[in-house]
């Protein structure tokens, strides 16, 4: 079992592509392996013959467990030893996949393309309302490859959605009747875990601003056309709120922290995840590094990549680690206000709400006027412990000067 980011202790095997007698090559795709950040497909680290499958789908793994044993083609010798027996543990909810029958049913020329998908390909299908029967699959019997969809996709003149266009499109949640049992997948199952372990340790305190975007208006104005047809992908809030709060960051370390002991260990990087919707299922939150090297349009195309890829399930686990502080944007639904949860070991997280034209008042030498503004809230929850009300206010008033009163325009153009 690989480890798939610093925190991750242990996966569930999802699904083989290979069974015992099969030949691999190496980096062929071996297995699928699901953690509470992430889904990814593992490949094979040499070539040989499958002679062992020591974990079977469905069943829990810690890291450094011996999942199958792989043999040199004609060599009697192991590629690696077999693991004990208390390496694994069944796992305690029901997989994204279901097992695989004990005994494997013969052959067959093409499955049905409805079976037997793994978590990745499940996804781009439903990201993309596809009919898997439509879809001709080159793998092992007839089975559906991510490969497959992409090409399907890019033959039909499909372009895989952005972060902002599945926001927007709003797709329907998995259909499911009154009464029904739905079962948490591995994912949901450890953001259940995380979210009741951070609430339990951590004294949270929601503060909120209001914030007037009207001069990232002013640049999304200036500038969304030509980005949308150069980058293919809508310029939305949220590159805007994030150089903003790493502005702010930088001036309320404190804030860009983890609790250590009996104090805080302060970051030396500003390293930011952006919590992304996997089509209700769950969560994935990977992080832009070290923002405030980067330009406002690196960070635009880094946050849309990054959450194209989360919902595909290609993200590299090193894409999982490292963050310093956490924003979740629902505002794309409407919503006016979230009150977060803490992403541990970070003491602070910011919700970015939805964004409205308003009437405000607006103070000038001449007098104060009406005007109508696009106002959004900015509301954070923080750990008690690490800073006071008025330590996160102050944060949240420079996060609120820096979307205000800087020059958007200019910043799209670096």
């Amino acid at each position: 079992m690989p480890q798939l980011g610093e925190t991750v202790a242990e996966g569930t095997v999802t699904k083989w592509y290979k069974k015992v007698g099969d030949s691999v090559k190496a980096d062929e795709t071996l297995f699928d392996v699901e953690t509470d950040k992430v889904s990814t497909e593992i490949p094979s680290p040499v070539a040989g013959v499958i002679a062992e499958i020591v974990v079977t789908e469905g069943v829990v793994a810690k890291v450094g467990a011996t999942l199958a044993v792989i043999r040199e083609a004609g060599d009697g010798k192991a590629a690696a030893p077999v693991a004990s027996a208390a390496a694994v543990k069944p796992a305690a909810a029901v997989p994204a996949v279901a097992p695989a029958a004990a005994v494997e049913a013969p052959r067959r020329s093409r499955v049905d393309p409805a079976e037997r998908l793994s978590p990745v390909v499940r996804r781009l299908i439903a990201e993309h309302s596809l009919n898997p029967a439509e879809i001709p699959g080159t793998g092992r019997d007839g089975r559906i490859t991510r490969e497959d969809v992409t090409a399907f996709i890019a033959n039909r003149g499909a372009r895989p959605a952005s972060a902002a266009s599945a926001a927007r499109t709003m797709p329907a949640p998995a259909a499911v009747q009154a009464g029904q049992m739905v079962a948490f997948n591995a994912i949901r199952k450890r953001v259940a875990e995380n979210t009741a372990k951070s609430w339990q340790a951590a004294p949270h305190v929601l503060q909120l601003v209001e914030a007037d975007f009207l001069k990232v208006d002013q640049a999304r104005a200036a500038h969304g056309k030509a980005w949308k047809a150069r980058e293919g992908f809508s310029l939305t809030y949220l590159p805007f709120i994030v150089r903003a709060v790493s502005i702010a960051l930088g001036k309320f370390p404190k804030l860009n922290a983890s609790l250590s002991g009996d104090g805080l260990a302060l970051h030396r990087r500003i390293n930011i995840g952006i919590a992304v919707d996997l089509n209700f299922d769950g969560l994935v939150v990977p992080v832009l590094k070290d923002v405030p090297a980067k330009s406002l349009p690196q960070i635009a195309r880094e946050i849309n990549d990054l959450a194209t890829r989360a919902r595909a399930g290609k993200l590299r686990p090193d894409e999982m680690t490292e963050g310093t502080y956490t924003i979740t944007n629902n505002g794309a639904f409407g919503t006016v206000i979230t009150a977060p949860i803490i992403n541990q070991p970070q003491v602070a997280i910011l919700s970015a709400d939805g964004i409205r034209k308003k009437p405000v008042v607006v103070e000038s030498e001449g007098g104060d006027s009406i005007a109508i503004r696009p106002v959004g809230v900015l509301a954070q929850s923080f750990d008690h412990r690490a800073v006071d009300g008025s330590y996160s206010g102050a944060f949240l008033a420079e996060v609120k000067n820096a979307i205000e009163s800087r020059n958007w325009v200019q910043a799209l153009e670096a």
